[in-house]
């Protein structure tokens, strides 16, 4: 006995602590969780940072379209021993002959044409931009979701623990009449016993729930990337939006699922691919000038030093001819690359279709569960209160009340669950269709 109210007490401490802190709390809504997920989220940060990197690789000059300039500079020196004969058969000979030659100035080197590939690349660019601001689009909806879904857990969990409270203050009040009964020789010590038991069950099951509760707290402030010890309160119903169209739905997720238009852009890539192994059989065409200075000494010779400057320029054009067949061969890959890229979007297109009309069926089923288990749990709320008057009168057996006990813990149980899954579906459609609220 002194075990069981020792459990009993500790469990009223947990319980009077976990609601005084309540009264402490900040109430974090929905709206607010997802704000500080998209400024805070670590997932979602590193994704935006990378399409600030693909973004700023669109540039004329990463698509080579523009020249390079450069400064050039060389300065070379040697000391050796010369001999020369000249033309008129006189030699000259120095030993340590010191000779230098510097040269210095400016370089321009231009590719003006290159069969188009430059273009095609600087589209390429443009879409791995598009591609990359999808894949950051899919990281934001993803964490969103999860954000919602947890947080709708945590209001499931609450609910349930409220459900969990009541129980063991059921179980309690029939242990009190046990022990009364006990007493006055209305009641067995098996009563009593059964009482007990099913007091630490009802404990034991909330203990558990609370536990997971400050569990899925901790989750939650992790997807929002902050301090994952903040302890606060969430909205104490779960709305769910039950006029979802299929159709409208469907054709939304068309044009706006981010998977399906990834696919596309996919498909764009493969084409531009194709461009730039095509250009390969076309001619390079470079475009080279410069300015320089020279000068150069030596000592021996017929001039002992030299010095110039000017310009130079020039025109260099490679023409390909044969390459061992390895262009007819990258052809051949690029149009398998364009195949597969088709086959893909098909693919993604399939099974986004797959999600949107089992995601719909759950939906729908679950809806149709809120319903009925409402209904369940108000009659099995109904038939507890019966069973606890019943009880006091001494007219009901424990067996029969512990049954009507536990069948309104599963009705509450199975409606909270059904309301859960309900929204669970409503996110995955909303999501599939590409209008998840951000």
């Amino acid at each position: 006995m002194k075990k069981l109210y020792s459990i009993f007490f500790l469990l009223s401490i947990f319980i009077f602590a976990q609601t005084d802190d309540a009264w402490a709390q900040e109430k974090l809504s929905l709206e607010d969780a997802i704000q500080t997920a998209l400024k805070n989220n670590y997932d979602i940060l590193l994704s935006s940072n990378q399409v600030k990197v693909s973004k700023n690789n669109v540039s004329l000059a990463n698509a080579g379209m523009l020249p390079t300039l450069n400064a050039n500079f060389s300065n070379n020196r040697s000391i050796q021993d010369s001999k020369q004969t000249l033309a008129n058969g006189t030699q000259q000979e120095r030993d340590g002959a010191k000779n230098t030659n510097t040269v210095y100035g400016f370089s321009l080197n231009w590719r003006i044409f290159d069969g188009m590939s430059m273009f095609a690349n600087y589209e390429r660019l443009q879409k791995l931009n598009k591609s990359d601001e999808l894949s950051f689009r899919m990281t934001v909806e993803n964490t969103i979701a999860n954000v919602i879904n947890t947080y709708f857990d945590l209001v499931k969990q609450s609910q349930q623990i409220n459900t969990l409270k009541t129980a063991v203050e059921i179980s309690q009040l029939r242990l009190n009449n046990s022990n009364n009964r006990y007493k006055i020789g209305k009641a067995s010590k098996l009563e009593v016993l059964a009482a007990k038991v099913d007091l630490n069950t009802d404990t034991t099951n909330l203990l558990r729930q609370l536990d997971n509760y400050k569990r899925t707290q901790i989750q939650l402030n992790e997807l929002l990337g902050r301090e994952i010890h903040i302890s606060f309160t969430t909205e104490s119903e779960i709305n769910i939006t039950d006029n979802l169209n299929f159709s409208e739905l469907k054709n939304l997720a068309e044009s706006k699922n981010p998977a399906l238009l990834q696919a596309s852009i996919d498909q764009q890539l493969a084409r531009l691919n194709q461009k730039q192994v095509r250009a390969s059989r076309l001619p390079l065409i470079n475009f080279n000038t410069g300015y320089n200075f020279n000068n150069s000494t030596s000592a021996l010779g017929f001039a002992r030093e030299a010095s110039g400057q000017g310009i130079n320029m020039g025109i260099t054009a490679t023409i390909p001819i044969f390459n061992g067949f390895l262009q007819n061969q990258n052809e051949k890959n690029a149009s398998i690359v364009i195949d597969n890229a088709a086959l893909q979007y098909k693919q993604t297109q399939q099974r986004m279709n797959a999600q949107l009309e089992m995601a719909y069926q759950t939906y729908l089923t679950n809806l149709a569960l809120v319903k009925m288990e409402k209904e369940n749990q108000e009659i099995a709320k109904q038939n507890l209160e019966i069973s606890i008057e019943k009880l006091r009168l001494g007219s009901l057996s424990t067996v029969e009340f512990r049954e009507a006990q536990l069948n309104y813990l599963n009705a509450f149980t199975r409606y909270t669950d059904a309301q859960f899954q309900a929204k669970q579906a409503e996110i995955g459609l909303k999501q599939v269709a590409g209008i998840l609220s951000l």
